[in-house]
């Protein structure tokens, strides 16, 4: 009896600890160098803003006279550097892709945590349709801990359980970025007081790069405007009118404090609502991330993206094999492999990628997207050599010296381990 009370208490010694529910915040040991976590504990905080009498697309379809007006609320989780001492650990309570299973998720962020001391450049997250304000919380957290305050909203009538009328988010996304960065910017209280607006960047995924082209100077061609065959592409009363390109209301949406985008498999050029001239006008610093089997925006298109941003220095990651969902979703919650009876069909596939392991894809973005900001908003010139890059990612070649420094012939990716940059091309064209 001793000997197996003895033997209890060393099973109880050594058993693993309880492992975390649905963790967001994995850097796996093969990661790029500035995937890892920064030196800043994070918090996190829910708030709701509210854009009073904005159009309302909805009701606009069967009104008749004055085109109706509502109140908008966005509700948005907002990550930051936490102070020192800052007990790591949270969780977040959400639904799954079909709108109602419930899910929990794990991450290192502090609830309600007092701030850190400073001022931090802004980023926002724009999630795609459907999508919420949890789907890239990795990122959240993760550039939060590097000194940025990161703020990922849920936009109405985009998110999993409010899905409505498509011609809602193609109207209301560019404006709901644009008026969260002014409400970041007045905000008030602690967390108001750490945000540096002028210093701001955006990262829009799907639904949301199309926001971010649209916000950051890529207005809309005439075709998109001006369709008349009813479908989900046509906005009621006119309404996507105002972000034509060389209108007046699509200039005055371009914030000149927003220094740098990225947008990740961006809708909208598979469908023609852009052209060479209008995608022209995009004029700040852009990253674009993609799967070269992208068959929801079109890889092909996203090239046409790519090129036709004549105006703007511009950069294109794309990850060999991946489809629609590289880099930007969170890893597939665990009851997301299930199928599910709404859908029809099991939830993971949201999520995840046919060919990359997902928490891969999300520390390649966490890398790229740290020293992205880092160089245009906090003036790091030296993160620059993370884009300075050999096009194709085997072609690097290894070569160190015994002393650990690079031979002349050394031309592996920065920052990947050797052995470990497989399957990504990074292209760069030059502002014309």
């Amino acid at each position: 009896m001793k000997r197996l009370f003895f033997s209890l208490i060393a099973a109880a010694v050594v058993a693993p600890p309880v492992a975390a529910e649905n963790p967001i915040d994995r850097v796996r040991p093969d990661a790029p160098e500035r995937a890892a976590y920064g030196s800043y504990p994070v918090g996190v905080v829910t708030r709701s803003f509210t854009d009073t009498g904005r159009a309302d697309v909805i009701a606009a379809q069967e009104a008749e006279g004055e085109i109706p007006r509502a109140d908008r609320t966005l509700t948005t989780e907002i990550w930051y550097p936490a102070a020192e001492g800052t007990v790591p650990g949270t969780t977040y309570e959400t639904v799954l892709r079909d709108g109602e299973t419930p899910v929990r998720l794990s991450g290192r962020a502090a609830r309600d945590a007092a701030p850190a001391s400073g001022s931090f450049p802004l980023v926002l997250i724009s999630h795609g349709y459907p999508g919420n304000r949890f789907l890239m919380s990795h990122l959240g957290e993760n550039l939060s801990s590097k000194g940025y305050v990161v703020v990922s909203t849920d936009h109405p009538d985009s998110t999993y359980d409010d899905m409505a009328l498509f011609a809602s988010t193609l109207v209301n996304r560019p404006l709901d970025q644009a008026f969260l960065f002014d409400a970041l910017a007045e905000m008030e209280g602690e967390i108001g007081a750490i945000i540096d607006a002028e210093n701001a960047g955006l990262v829009g995924y799907s639904m949301g790069g199309y926001g971010a082209l649209i916000f950051g100077g890529a207005g809309l061609s005439q075709t998109a405007v001006t369709r008349e065959a009813p479908g989900a592409f046509v906005a009621p009363r006119d309404l996507l009118d105002q972000h034509a390109a060389g209108s007046e209301s699509h200039a005055a949406l371009i914030d000149p404090r927003v220094k740098a985008v990225i947008a990740i498999g961006p809708w909208g050029r598979n469908r023609d609502f852009w052209d060479a001239e209008g995608l022209a006008g995009f004029e700040k610093p852009l990253l674009l991330v993609a799967g070269d089997q992208d068959d929801v925006s079109g890889y092909d298109h996203i090239r046409n993206i790519f090129e036709e941003t004549s105006g703007t220095d511009r950069y294109l990651l794309s990850f060999e094999g991946a489809n629609h969902n590289a880099a930007a979703p969170m890893p597939a919650p665990d009851n997301a492999w299930e199928v599910s009876e709404t859908l029809g069909w099991a939830p993971f596939e949201h999520y995840a990628d046919a060919v990359w392991d997902t928490t891969r894809m999300n520390n390649v973005l966490q890398h790229f997207a740290t020293a992205w900001f880092d160089q245009h908003l906090k003036g790091a010139e030296d993160a620059g050599r993370f884009f300075d890059l050999v096009e194709n990612s085997e072609e690097g070649v290894w070569s160190m010296g015994d002393d650990g420094a690079p031979d002349a012939d050394h031309s592996y990716w920065a920052g990947f381990p050797e052995r470990t940059a497989k399957g990504l091309r990074m292209e760069v064209r030059q502002a014309e």
